[in-house]
């Protein structure tokens, strides 16, 4: 972050129908929108258009975050696509976060911790994995399916974002409901993340277990940093979702580091608001939200 100044994540959502130009995009249906290609048609597609997306805005970015189901669908095919863009990312100097939202029973728990973080898994031996740098993971089950991510994530020097407050509308119809002892499930879920994270802060007072708390609801903003004050927070839902940069200022009380600003759809489609090369769109979006982001972060205090 220090060395780019930048808080900006590149969200990697590719929609075949969306492709950027010259990506095979083309190819993918057809002028009367019949059958979308086989796989490995819809594969490459979709490589050539993430890896011309991160070379657009490397520079003004410090990670990328795969949407793995955009990936997954695609199965085996999928599997390998982002294994390439995940070491496509890597060479352009940024770091991955996997965004997978997974939660499950500590057994299956930590295999999916291996397969996205690598490391050791107790059933298998070592495992590669996708070596990403961080996890979103759903803390529906409790902290028994929390753990195990967490442990893994320690081992190799990664870290966790828990699903805490989202972005999306639905998120009124659980996690704002309010508690019998008080308070609503988000905030209980946030009390979780502070106290899995205080074994894992660092020098600076991060933690390695993070939350994710979307830019959508920016009112929630101050509560969660004072239940969650040394977890650095993944804020989805900037742009095309509504949410505003110069609404997060309370997410970088613990320092500039302490916010990572998401946004998808907003690069990668900015060349439909503004016109132009895509390319260049993009570039210029996420420049545009470095810069602000930047700048924001360093009147906190």
């Amino acid at each position: 972050m220090a060395a780019r100044e930048s808080q900006v994540v590149l969200g990697l959502d590719p929609d075949l129908s969306a492709l950027w130009p010259g990506s095979g995009a083309a190819d993918s249906r057809g002028a009367e929108g019949e059958a979308l290609p086989p796989a490995e048609l819809a594969g490459r597609a979709m490589l050539e258009h993430c890896r011309a997306l991160i070379d657009a805005t490397a520079e003004a970015c410090v990670a990328v975050k795969p949407q793995l189901a955009r990936f997954e669908v695609l199965g085996a095919v999928g599997r390998s696509v982002l294994g390439a863009v995940v070491e496509h990312a890597r060479a352009a100097g940024l770091m991955v976060i996997a965004d997978g939202k997974r939660g499950d029973i500590d057994v299956t728990a930590q295999a999916y911790a291996a397969s996205l973080l690598g490391g050791l898994d107790t059933s298998y031996g070592h495992i590669d994995g996708l070596g990403a740098d961080l996890v979103t993971v759903n803390p529906l089950m409790g902290l028994d399916a929390l753990e195990p991510f967490v442990a893994a994530a320690r081992e190799i020097g990664s870290g966790v974002l828990v699903l805490v407050r989202t972005s999306n509308p639905g998120a009124v119809d659980v996690e704002d409901l309010e508690l019998s002892g008080g308070g609503a499930v988000w905030e209980r879920i946030a009390e979780l993340v502070d106290e899995l994270g205080r074994p894992g802060r660092d020098d600076g007072g991060l933690s390695d277990v993070g939350a994710v708390v979307g830019a959508t609801a920016p009112g929630h903003l101050a509560r969660a940093r004072e239940l969650m004050p040394s977890a650095p927070m993944l804020l989805p839902g900037v742009g095309a979702q509504g949410g505003r940069v110069q609404e997060l200022a309370p997410a970088f009380l613990p320092g500039r580091a302490g916010g990572l600003v998401s946004a998808s759809r907003s690069i990668s489609e900015a060349h439909r608001l503004t016109g132009g090369e895509p390319a260049a769109a993009a570039r210029a979006e996420a420049e545009r939200m470095r810069e602000t982001a930047w700048e924001l972060s360093a009147q906190v205090r």
